[in-house]
């Protein structure tokens, strides 16, 4: 019971400490990712950087899953950052085997002041991130106090001798019990602490500690399939699966070589100045951890530089086992937003701006239809307006309650005012498709009536509605790539929409004063006039919001 208890504080520390790191680096984070080249070996540095940041591969794999979903990332670049992942893991491993126990309890009481008495939310951050170390740290001590009496024991020594690479099924059983039990935890930095408690303790030798290691790279990959469950986007499987075929090939590569990998492990270890793997003080194998942390940290290393060469039949593979995109797009399909990404706020943002970039699409394409109505009638755009306004509205249900769910969690200042923006941004779009509905029924009642406008006033109406057309444009260009001056453009758009709708209700009152216009379609003109400026004021606002997520 000491041992799962000390496996539970290790959990727990290794959960905060990432989750710390995650708030406290988040819009790097973003940034850094979605500024990434199409260059294979910068991508792998940039995922081995990230991940080193955040202590988990597995939120760096769900964020990049996050980013392809929504295509603020391509698939081909995605897999180039999970290569880089599976180094920055290793440095977990690294920080465990350099004996840090005797600073978990001040970092505890450090991290609880931070934690629970700051007024500042970055220092809070910051304190879960330093109470996160210790937790890890006294949760590995809490673990070796477990194990202790224990080891002796001897059913104990009888089950733990299974766990033998004397043999080919040995070393299998091995790797399996590592997957399994990475699954199991879900976390493969917690079954490394614990396989190098197992080590230090002396139940499992040096090569065996190194097979479950090996396994436990397997596992790791779970997390990312159970983040695209339910996911219809090719994309998400994609990235989700050539994580596990990039860790499960790697792990095939070591075993045809095991013999050979654990002796190179031991020869590096030993030139870089640590004592012998067997070596004891007080019934503790001292220096295995060291050893154990350097064979996880070269296996990924040897993983990537493989990989990284052939990259592109990595990405075929990847593409070929992959489920096949749906070609059949539906027209009023809504957002399928998964639970998978709701411990990764960045990840989960990231699928909500690429759905709101579907939105966005699916308003612009239908805008564009109306507007040709206000030349030629077609009844079959007009009589899809029910259709189109049920769609956005239901679209605005989904999005609101996705972020609402997310703003439930754990996230961070600027994730809190991001998920504000993409609120604002939300409301607008389905004011937006109002104002369209408005457009249409107008239309429908001209037409019905037989009213007929002037060339002038065709014109006008045709120019205002081409603005709109550019601003929505605009903001579209935006929110797929970041551009200089957006925000003065997006100004410059709202002040000429305002200043066409007071040159065309005066020019439209010289009309009638001229009798080149009738009483009653000046009506219909100016209600036209009017909601086409209304878009003008409701695409201004999105802006606005785009520009301070963007």
């Amino acid at each position: 019971m000491q041992t799962l208890g000390g496996l539970g504080l290790f959990i727990l520390g290794m959960k905060m400490m990432t989750e710390g790191l995650q708030a406290t680096a988040g819009q790097k984070i973003r940034r850094i990712l979605e500024a990434i080249s199409s260059n294979r070996f910068m991508g792998c540095a940039t995922g081995a950087g990230v991940t080193a940041m955040i202590q988990s591969s597995s939120a760096t794999t769900v964020m990049l899953i996050g980013f392809v979903s929504a295509s603020i990332m391509s698939f081909e670049q995605a897999v180039g950052v999970i290569i880089g992942a599976n180094i920055g893991t290793t440095i977990t491993g690294q920080m465990i085997a350099f004996k840090l126990t005797k600073a978990a309890l001040p970092a505890i009481a450090l991290g609880v002041g931070l934690k629970y008495f700051s007024k500042k939310r970055s220092y809070r951050h910051i304190g879960d991130i330093i109470l996160g170390f210790g937790l890890l740290f006294y949760g590995m001590t809490v673990m070796k106090h477990g194990l202790a009496p224990i080891k002796s024991d001897p059913q104990f020594i009888e089950f733990f001798t299974k766990f033998s690479t004397e043999s080919i099924g040995g070393i299998l059983l091995c790797v399996s019990m590592g997957a399994l039990l990475t699954v199991a935890v879900q976390s493969s930095s917690a079954t490394v602490g614990l396989t190098m408690t197992l080590a230090a303790s002396g139940l499992l030798t040096y090569p065996t500690a190194l097979a479950l290691v090996l396994g436990e790279n397997i596992g790791t990959t779970v997390t990312a399939q159970l983040s695209t469950l339910g996911s219809n986007n090719s994309d998400a499987h994609r990235t989700a699966n050539a994580h596990t075929i990039f860790n499960v090939i790697g792990v095939g590569i070591i075993l045809l070589i095991f013999p050979w990998f654990v002796d190179i492990v031991e020869v590096i270890t030993l030139k870089i100045g640590a004592g012998a793997a067997n070596h004891t003080v007080n019934g503790e194998y001292v220096n295995v951890a060291r050893y154990i942390a350097n064979g996880h940290t070269l296996f990924n290393v040897i993983n990537a530089m493989v990989f990284l060469i052939f990259l592109p039949k990595l990405v075929q593979l990847t593409i070929l086992i992959s489920p096949k995109p749906d070609k059949r797009q539906e027209r009023y399909r809504l957002p399928e937003f998964d639970t998978g990404f709701i411990d990764s706020p960045i990840g989960a943002l990231a699928r909500v701006k690429g759905e709101i970039i579907n939105n966005m699409e699916f308003l612009h394409m239908n805008l564009k239809k109306i507007s040709t109505c206000l030349m030629i009638r077609d009844d079959d755009i007009l009589g899809e307006r029910e259709a189109v306004e049920d769609h956005l509205d239901d679209y605005q249900k989904v999005i609101i309650k996705y972020l609402t769910t997310i703003y439930q969690g754990e996230v961070n200042e600027p994730e809190a005012k991001e998920i504000s923006e993409m609120m604002r941004i939300t409301n607008n779009i389905e004011r937006l498709g109002d104002s369209m509905e408005n457009v249409s029924k107008i239309l429908e009642r001209i037409y019905d009536n037989d009213f007929d406008f002037s060339e002038k006033a065709k014109q006008e109406l045709m120019a205002i509605s081409d603005q709109v057309d550019k601003f929505l444009s605009l903001i579209i260009d935006e929110l797929h790539e970041k551009k200089e001056g957006f925000y003065q453009k997006a100004l410059a758009n709202e002040d000429l929409i305002d200043h066409m709708r007071e040159n065309m209700r005066y020019l439209h009152i010289e009309r009638l004063r001229h009798g080149e216009c009738l009483v009653d379609v000046g009506v219909f003109f100016i209600a036209l006039v009017s909601n086409y400026e209304k878009m003008g004021d409701y695409c201004y606002n999105i802006s606005t919001g785009v520009n301070r997520i963007i």
